[in-house]
């Protein structure tokens, strides 16, 4: 097998290397770090000025590096000057993906300012409680989130930068146009940025079924992408080089949202700070995805589970041309054990990988690659990881031995910094440096680590966080529902799918359609149950009167989740 992860981590990270790691203690936490990490994200955008290699491909067009920085240095100037952004102030993303997210992103991080990403399937009301909540500054979007905005940013007198909307028709007022705020030529402001500047707010559902702004500053950012980065150099000194009969040069395709981490942070910004090419997709179709890897030589696929399966079971799947890719992957969802094997054998030169990852993480966890994913399918990887430390911990925080299940808890410099403006969520997701996950898992021998089930009342819906609590508070509004229990049923495709137990009141009648109907308007479609079980009899409860999401599954929908 060659070196064991150990060994081959030890190699890597040593005095003088690249990927040399040291230890640092901030506020009594002492943690593993990369020397060589940039101090701010910054710096990998300036590593950028210059390079006039293609960077981004979207449909027809091409973005060369250098390119990217001067549109990112255009709207900066922007920012500062006809916004008057300044340090730690807010500004909002809201678009699907577009060469203008990546540059906007650049520009407002650049200028010490918060980049705050924004579900681009959220409805007017969730996009009104994230804006309201970060108190973001200035918005920019594209027109149909545009539209969405309007109400709220009007009221709050937020102006909005709309990209790519049609020249001909008149913008409403408050609205400018991308064209019209920047200056051509305009060069960056230069300010003061530290490594612990506030970077990122991304936002991931709470419990209560309120979003949670996970704020994340340069320095974990920075971190996260030495550590992805590492991961890959670790696994090729295990295996040593793979032959590729083509050799063709690394690019990525962008098949996730850049407003969810993974599509930000893995994906996006490691294409950028090792100047990888980055083919992205404005909407998932794997058909035209395969078309682009065959174009453009596509080598890393780095999805959720759903995306992979979507290009196995894709009828013409076989007439693309499919030999540049290495890997194909991802995380964000459940896994399938059968989706390692049908990589492996689908695909002539790509091998399957799997990440544990969360938005506190910064997407970064124990990976699972190859021939370790082959003999372990059922695990996510294994642990220590080059700077990330991982143990399970009893109901009272106690770690556990190997093969005890429990919760777990993770540390390491890619964490994010707390909850925006929540200091109480903020302390019970973070203790003395390490983050509980509300993940229930165990650790064998080895130290791969197997995630069991959830602490959290959540579903995983093709790499999208479900929480029950939100959509059984919106079921709760229709006014022939009585009560309601929502869970998460596996999903060979999603991960999971969404499941409700709704009982009607009495003499009430209601159906599947008529139900979604009533929730469109209130709910993202992701969130709305595709499986529903009507019932006029009370659910069962256990002594402290709780829903045993486990039970719901299986007494209803005959599950064994």
């Amino acid at each position: 097998m060659g070196l064991s992860l150990r060994e081959a981590i030890s190699q890597v990270t040593a005095p003088g290397q690249l990927f040399e790691v040291t230890t640092r203690t901030v506020d009594g936490v002492t943690r593993r770090v990369f020397s060589n990490s940039p101090t701010t994200l910054r710096d990998i955008f300036d590593g950028a000025r210059g390079v006039h290699e293609t960077f981004l491909v979207y449909e027809g067009e091409e973005w060369s590096f250098d390119a990217v920085m001067v549109a990112s240095d255009e709207f900066a100037d922007s920012l500062v000057h006809r916004f008057g952004v300044g340090h730690g102030d807010r500004v909002g993303i809201a678009m699907r993906n577009l060469p203008e997210w990546i540059v906007a992103f650049s520009a407002i991080v650049s200028v010490g300012a918060i980049a705050v990403s924004l579900n681009a399937w959220w409805t007017s009301d969730e996009l009104d409680y994230a804006i309201c909540d970060a108190d973001v500054q200035v918005l920019v979007a594209d027109w149909e989130r545009c539209e969405k905005v309007l109400e709220t940013c009007r009221r709050r007198q937020t102006p909005i930068v709309v990209v790519r909307a049609d020249d001909t028709n008149p913008l409403p007022a408050g609205v400018a146009h991308w064209g019209e705020v920047v200056v051509r030529g305009a060069p960056l402001p230069r300010v003061e940025l530290s490594s612990f500047d506030d970077a990122t707010i991304l936002y991931t559902s709470g419990t209560t079924g309120q979003p949670k702004g996970a704020v994340s500053t340069h320095d974990a950012i920075c971190q996260t992408l030495m550590a992805f980065s590492t991961g890959l150099i670790v696994e090729g000194q295990r295996r040593g080089p793979r032959d590729h009969p083509a050799g063709d040069p690394t690019c990525f395709i962008l098949i996730v949202p850049l407003f969810h981490v993974t599509g930000c942070v893995p994906v996006m910004l490691s294409s950028f700070s090792w100047h990888f090419k980055l083919v992205m997709m404005h909407h998932w179709d794997p058909e035209q995805a395969l078309g682009l890897i065959e174009k453009h030589r596509v080598t890393n696929v780095v999805g959720v589970p759903t995306q992979s399966w979507d290009l196995l079971n894709c009828p013409d799947r076989d007439r693309f041309d499919t030999s540049s890719l290495v890997t194909v992957g991802g995380g964000g969802a459940p896994a399938a054990s059968t989706l390692v094997a049908r990589v492996e054998e689908s695909f002539a030169n790509a091998r399957p990988n799997l990440a544990f990852g969360m938005t506190e993480t910064n997407a970064y966890g124990p990976q699972n690659y190859g021939d370790d994913y082959q003999r372990l399918p059922a695990s996510t990887g294994q642990t220590p990881t080059v700077v990330m430390d991982v143990e399970i911990h009893d109901a009272v925080g106690q770690v556990m031995a190997p093969g005890a299940i429990g919760e777990i808890w993770v540390s390491g410099p890619t964490l994010f910094r707390g909850y925006w403006r929540q200091p109480e969520a903020t302390a019970d997701a973070l203790v003395a440096g390490w983050l509980r996950t509300g993940d229930v898992g165990h650790l064998d021998e080895e130290g791969f680590l197997f995630i069991e089930d959830r602490l959290k009342d959540m579903i995983l819906r093709g790499g999208d966080n479900v929480y029950c609590a939100e959509v059984e508070s919106v079921l709760f509004e229709h006014p022939d529902v009585r009560e309601a229990a929502v869970c998460g049923l596996p999903d060979e495709r999603l991960g999971e799918s969404v499941a409700a137990v709704v009982v009607l009141r009495e003499g009430a009648q209601l159906d599947e359609l008529q139900l979604a109907s009533f929730l469109a308007g209130r709910l993202a479609p992701y969130k709305i149950p595709t499986r529903v079980v009507f019932t006029y009899d009370r659910l069962p409860a256990n002594g402290a009167g709780k829903i045993s999401k486990v039970d719901l599954a299986r007494h209803y929908f005959r599950s064994n989740r």
